[in-house]
């Protein structure tokens, strides 16, 4: 089994860059770009073992999209339950007096989610 993929990007092979230049003399061909599996570590491997940058992912997921849908359809929104705390707490914002910068205090609030 090989250690590389062909990038699945729809327009890959269209895009002018040196490094998808192939050939020699006049028979010169921009090809998809070969990709290591693997080449970022485990950061997200699944998605970047198949397309070489976000613009080709893009363009698949553009191009696939009803497809892409069609796989696991949403006819429901999903929920999580949350817990929501509201703490009171002195602070302070500053005004300008036409001269100098104060400080004024105020009672802010923090809100803080938390899951159950």
């Amino acid at each position: 089994m090989s250690n590389y993929n062909w990038c699945h990007g729809p327009e890959c092979h269209t895009q002018q860059t040196q490094s998808r230049v192939r050939g020699s003399g006049d028979n010169k061909v921009l090809r998809t770009i070969k990709i290591k599996e693997n080449r970022y570590g485990n950061y997200q491997a699944d998605i970047w073992n198949y397309f070489c940058n976000q613009g080709c992912l893009m363009d698949f997921v553009l191009t696939h999209s009803q497809s892409i849908r069609a796989i696991a359809p949403r006819r429901e929104a999903l929920e999580t339950p949350i817990k929501i705390e509201k703490e009171k707490y002195e602070s302070e914002r500053y005004t300008w007096n036409g001269n100098e910068h104060t400080r004024v205090p105020y009672m802010a609030t923090r809100t803080t989610i938390e899951s159950k």
